[in-house]
């Protein structure tokens, strides 16, 4: 309902099951976002992001999951998901953090690893982030949600090529990026 109302016209495809994604995209396409719930029949764990990392390598995943972060975040990223979203959240949250996502369609592919040209956004993260800040901090800093600050992220370490919080601090101090 939620893609629906942020994309309205767009062409949602709603699975019950893994197993039928082979066919929905012979159908409808490949898909420019993917909302996957940990908890589908087919999978366990975080196996249905890692088969559908393998599918659609560069499709921005979401995992929507009644699972507190705490309990599966880290292993869905780990696992190539790009955001973990609580399904508790809420609309707005949830809103934010798809609408972010899909706005990083494209928006930084022409760009090579090593392009320093940075967004203000993504610089005042680089600076947060080696202030040592927390995801919540940073969030109560900037005034968006805690999702909106992790699609952030994201898309700051596929423009610098990197994985990591402590890679991005690399890479910047290396690049001249910060100056201590």
């Amino acid at each position: 309902m939620l893609m629906r109302r942020l994309r309205p016209g767009a062409n949602v495809v709603e699975l019950e099951r893994l197993g039928g994604v082979n066919a929905a995209v012979r159908q409808h396409g490949k898909p420019d976002l993917i909302c996957l719930d940990l908890r589908l029949p087919d999978t366990t764990g975080t196996s249905g992001i890692h088969e559908l990392k393998k599918l659609f390598p560069d499709t921005p995943l979401a995992v929507l999951s009644a699972s507190p972060a705490a309990d599966a975040e880290e292993g869905c990223i780990e696992a190539g998901a790009d955001v973990y979203i609580e399904k508790s959240a809420g609309a707005q949250e949830i809103t934010s953090a798809m609408r972010a996502l899909l706005a990083a369609e494209g928006g930084f592919e022409e760009l090579s690893p090593t392009d320093n040209k940075l967004s203000k956004r993504q610089k005042q993260l680089i600076v947060m982030l080696d202030r040592g800040l927390s995801n919540r901090e940073i969030a109560d800093e900037l005034g968006i949600s805690e999702h909106t600050v992790k699609v952030h992220l994201w898309r700051l370490f596929r423009r610098l090529g990197v994985k990591s919080r402590t890679q991005t601090i690399h890479y910047a101090r290396t690049h001249g990026m910060l100056t201590s």
